[in-house]
């Protein structure tokens, strides 16, 4: 299992409840073939330019995890599929 790192930004009108739901489904991604590690919600903050024309602001979300390379394929389409999602990235920790 190697490193990894995932940051994301939600739209930021959702309930809390909601954001709450979208964390654990990226977090029961992660574990069916990792372990998630430190969870760091940075909340609302203001984007560096406008998403759509219509958002200036997202809700962040970190999460650092060990797992698979299939783990990464389930978390990018999870992120597609998913609208409340507005941006993703993953990152490999390892060099």
């Amino acid at each position: 299992m190697r490193a990894y790192e995932t940051l994301f930004v939600l739209k930021p009108d959702l309930e809390k409840e909601t954001i709450e739901e979208l964390i654990g489904k990226v977090k029961a991604v992660i574990e069916t073939a990792g372990t998630v590690g430190k969870v760091d919600e940075w909340g609302k903050r203001k984007l560096a330019y406008d998403i759509d024309k219509k958002y200036q602001e997202g809700y962040y979300v970190i999460i650092e995890f060990n797992a698979e390379n299939s783990v990464l394929d389930a978390l990018d389409h999870l992120y597609k599929i998913t609208e409340s999602f507005i941006r993703n990235i993953i990152i490999n920790k390892e060099k």
